[in-house]
């Protein structure tokens, strides 16, 4: 196998070609590990790897044989060093066990060949962390890949890989699935397992899985890879049926909210991410749904200085942890500007600041239930702007404080970290383009626990607005 013919198959079909003999495993990995060393280059997404061997993986799972890659942060497989993107772990840190999830990705057949990139330890709505240097954009070298998921994203929207693990505590995931073309779906909180290091990451806003090109990929991942394990915080029923046959069968008709102002309050918003997400809402009413513009009440100030006390006081308390646990005191030479502004902001924080914003965001999830009362789905851009130009988000800049550069972040995110406080299913659909052949992500959010939903929907978007021909400038082949 080529690396040109490697790059045009999907998960799904790289499986069923393996499990038919129409192609070796150890062909299709040759030819990731080529795909991945002629991409490498440009876009600067792997951090280890490609690896001559992958990582132990099940032959028999339904994705037995196909590429795969772990981001760099949260999610960890035993022996191997883990760095998120900080100087602080210096060269990495091997870690004792697998996660819960990577295990699941193991029992997938998901062959790992490396890991990717993050923004240090996930903070950014960029990839561009000191420790290991800037993540480029294959639509465009001089434009972002998104973050905190950017490396993941640039590899497979290069078709280097066909799909990749991503973490998303506001919109990581989503971010750079729509500024690098993708499919990014974040599940619901607990859908897949945080465990065994976390019970609620981020105060629950951090959630797990994986971008890729096709909603089928995506459908049947999560297929793969959801569920309860022992001491897991939540557990959520079982879907009716699998995922995958959502995505074949399509939506039935739906009450679809459409929505293009930020919920955070934040920043302005390109108008070719609106006229996107109209065109999206246009094709929905053709395709027999019901739109309309309407949106949850969310009280936008209340909303944001919640968030940043859920980032500050992880943060602050990620940082201490791998310091004691090394020995050292972070400075300079260990942690970005922004990064120690961040965490010093959060080691002021009282229990009783962390209980007022937990207050808030039960506030915000009770009114988006009841919202989805009413509405099965809110319609919205997933980014402010299509892209932002690399170096924007600089998590280095000492001229910005904790505040300032939350901020910033968020003043390109408006609308993804909603869905991490309240816990929604939301994904990331590539639906536009630009003048300059950017993909534009439009975003959609099903109620709690409602995957089936939102990939019956993402799977009628597919097929009506089809993005799977459009290729970037970098490119395997």
């Amino acid at each position: 196998m080529k690396p040109s013919e490697y790059a045009e198959l999907d998960a799904t079909a790289l499986a069923a070609m393996i499990r038919t003999g129409e192609v070796g495993d150890a062909e299709v990995l040759q030819a990731a590990t080529e795909a991945l060393e002629a991409v490498q280059p440009a876009v600067n997404a792997l951090v280890s790897g490609p690896w001559d061997t992958p990582l132990d993986h099940a032959p028999d799972g339904p994705f037995a044989g196909v590429p795969f890659a772990i981001k760099d942060l949260i999610a960890h497989a035993a022996g191997v060093p883990t760095r998120s993107g900080s100087r602080l772990l210096g060269a990495g840190v091997p870690m004792p066990t697998d996660t819960h999830l990577v295990t699941r990705f193991r029992r997938a057949g998901l062959a790992t060949l490396g890991l990717t990139a993050t923004p240090e330890l996930g903070f950014n709505a960029n990839t561009e962390p000191v420790a290991t240097g800037s993540v480029r954009n294959p639509w465009d070298l001089h434009r972002s890949p998104g973050g905190s998921s950017g490396g993941a994203a640039a590899l497979v929207a290069a078709r280097a890989l066909p799909v990749a693990h991503g973490n998303d505590g506001g919109g990581s995931i989503r971010i750079p699935a729509a500024a690098c073309g993708l499919v990014g779906l974040k599940p619901s909180q607990g859908r897949t397992s945080p465990g065994p290091d976390y019970g609620d990451p981020l105060l629950g806003l951090g959630v797990e899985f994986v971008l890729t090109r096709s909603v089928r990929d995506c459908a049947g991942l999560l297929d793969a890879v959801h569920g309860y394990e022992p001491g897991d915080r939540y557990r959520l029923p079982d879907p009716a049926r699998p995922y995958v046959e959502e995505v074949d069968a399509g939506s039935r008709p739906l009450r679809i909210a459409l929505h293009t102002e930020p919920f955070s309050g934040h920043g302005v918003v390109d108008p070719r991410c609106v006229d996107a997400v109209e065109s999206a809402g246009r094709t929905l009413e053709a395709l027999g749904h019901h739109v309309e513009r309407a949106a949850p009440a969310v009280e936008a100030a209340a909303f944001d200085d919640a968030n940043f006390i859920a980032w500050c006081s992880f943060l602050a308390d990620g940082i201490d942890i791998i310091g004691a646990a090394l020995g050292v005191t972070p400075g300079p030479d260990q942690l970005e500007s922004t990064t120690r502004a961040c965490a010093e902001y959060g080691r002021t924080l009282r229990a009783a600041d962390i209980y007022a914003a937990e207050r808030v965001f039960n506030i915000v999830r009770r009114t988006l239930g009841v919202f989805h009362q009413q509405y099965d789905v809110v319609l919205t851009p997933t980014m402010n702007a299509p892209n932002t130009a690399a170096g924007y988000l600089n998590a280095d800049d000492p001229t910005l404080d904790a505040r300032g550069w939350y901020d910033h972040i968020f003043s390109t995110a408006g609308f993804t970290a909603l869905s991490n406080v309240t816990g929604n299913p939301a994904i990331s659909l590539p639906l536009g383009t630009t003048e300059e052949n950017w993909p534009i992500g439009v975003q959609v959010m099903a109620p709690y626990a409602d995957e089936a939903t939102l990939l019956g929907l993402a799977g009628d978007l597919e097929r009506a607005l089809p993005w799977q021909d459009r290729r970037p400038g970098t490119v395997v082949g």
